[in-house]
């Protein structure tokens, strides 16, 4: 596949420089003047990538982590209804948000795509919302091929109203956020075999190693985006997906692409 590079980018904490306002990813130790943004957007901590680890023999009944260090536990249950009529016999392919199909800021972007209000502890900020190159494009087609699923870490405050202004021909069937994710060794993982999908027909397109450590073998990597016009990640992928959606086991196409 010519997204050739395939970076192994982690998304950790967010914060805001104070020098900037740009968004930036940092370290888990931040200044306390920042802590307000933490919680926006995904926070991923980079672990050791040498293997995967074990999912917890109960992962399927915890969530997240809430800030306050407790850990709430759910009843099992599917995270995805009922496949519709439109849908039978694709393909699910879960989609990352941030820096997969946008980048965000609370610094003023003049040539913003979007502009959204998000209220933290009551006060409302501006977010500056770039749109990937080619993400209309790429988002019409998987449409057309796939039953997509958008899945982020960030929180739905903010993540649905970008979603919303993203994706006004309705491509994601549905919508999955940080209380969806699982909570493993201070990462925001999003467990595929919680959906309630036939994994040997299961995609995941993010940019975060870290977000599908359980499921390795069902991802297909994109290089993390910021603000390079000359992108054409999504517009590359195109071919590799159209490829993948006739798949009878994409664990035996992916090992194909991948040359094993």
């Amino acid at each position: 596949m010519e997204s050739s590079v395939i970076t192994q980018v982690q998304k950790e904490d967010v914060q805001v420089s104070p020098k900037t306002g740009q968004v930036s990813r940092s370290s888990l130790k931040q200044p306390r003047s920042c802590n307000i943004f933490k919680a926006l957007f995904c926070c991923i901590q980079a672990q050791d990538d040498s293997k995967p680890p074990t999912p917890p023999p109960s992962h399927q009944a915890l969530l997240e982590s809430q800030e306050n260090g407790m850990v709430v536990k759910q009843s099992e249950f599917s995270l995805l209804p009922e496949v519709e009529a439109q849908d039978q016999g694709k393909l699910c392919v879960v989609i990352d948000l941030d820096e997969t199909l946008v980048h965000s800021s609370f610094k003023p972007i003049s040539n913003a795509d979007f502009i959204v209000p998000v209220e933290i502890e009551g006060t409302t900020h501006q977010v500056y919302v770039l749109k990937r190159p080619y993400v209309d494009e790429f988002l019409q087609r998987m449409g057309e091929l796939f039953e997509c699923v958008l899945f982020t870490a960030s929180l739905a405050k903010y993540a649905d109203p970008v979603t919303d202004l993203l994706d006004q021909c309705g491509v994601f069937r549905t919508r999955l956020f940080r209380e969806s994710c699982v909570f493993h060794q201070g990462c925001y993982v999003k467990d595929l075999s919680r959906l309630g999908r036939d994994l040997h027909k299961t995609l995941i397109l993010d940019n975060s190693p870290a977000s599908y450590i359980f499921h390795p073998n069902n991802a297909v990597p994109v290089v993390s985006w910021f603000d390079d016009v000359d992108d054409a990640e999504l517009l590359n992928l195109l071919p590799v997906f159209e490829e993948l959606s006739q798949a009878d086991n994409v664990y035996t196409q992916l090992d194909q692409l991948r040359g094993h």
